[in-house]
């Protein structure tokens, strides 16, 4: 593992990058609208729960998946389509990982198929130097990332606030980036039932912010 390695990884998971992250909350939205996170602590319990049960896990076990030099990367695109739990969810992980295909075909970092954003970045970062843990720790401290930036925004919460869930979450991020590197695809699975709730009565809502 070497700097320009790390490098490619962080720009690849920066919200800089043209994947529109800043666009989709998860159903958070929904969660905040109901009145449901609040506040710093309601966020931290709240993303917490998505990273160890829910997304974030499974998530993580795909990029592993995709990473791996043999990949059957359709069949694992067909497996990210069957974990969404609401059509919004599949279009978020859709949407994003389209756009990250065609970036990274453009900077020729990849073929530009588009398939589950997951799958997309697991086998682009299989061909960097950069051990899977290492990998799925940058990945999951991204999708928080993206979720604390969404609350940021719309609970509202002070950028200081946000800053400290996200420090609250590292070593969460770090177990289950651990896990999720041993588990293969017979480990995988969820749990976050009150997240997928939360994206599917986000499709109904008729004022939003976010598209997710």
């Amino acid at each position: 593992m070497n700097t320009a390695d790390l490098l490619k990884l962080t720009q690849w998971l920066s919200p800089a990058f043209p994947v529109s992250g800043f666009a989709y909350s998860h159903g958070l939205e929904a969660e905040i609208t109901a009145g449901r996170v609040t506040d710093a602590a309601t966020l931290l319990a709240w993303v917490e729960g998505v990273v160890r049960a829910g997304t974030g896990r499974s998530d993580a076990i795909l990029v592993a998946a995709a990473m791996e030099a043999e990949a059957d990367l359709a069949a694992l695109g067909d497996l990210a389509r069957a974990l969404a739990g609401s059509a919004e969810r599949w279009e978020e992980t859709r949407d994003m990982g389209r756009a990250l295909a065609t970036t990274l075909a453009a900077m020729g970092e990849g073929c530009g198929t588009p398939r589950a954003y997951p799958v997309v970045f697991g086998a682009a970062a299989g061909r960097v130097g950069v051990p899977v843990e290492v990998v799925l720790g940058l990945y999951l401290q991204a999708f928080a990332g993206m979720l604390v930036s969404a609350a940021v925004r719309f609970v509202p919460l002070g950028q200081t606030d946000g800053q400290k869930v996200l420090a609250g979450l590292h070593s969460v991020i770090d177990a289950v980036a651990d896990e999720a590197a041993q588990a293969g695809l017979d480990g995988i699975g969820q749990a976050a039932f009150g997240a997928d709730l939360a994206a599917m009565e986000h499709e109904g809502q008729e004022v939003r912010i976010f598209r997710t």
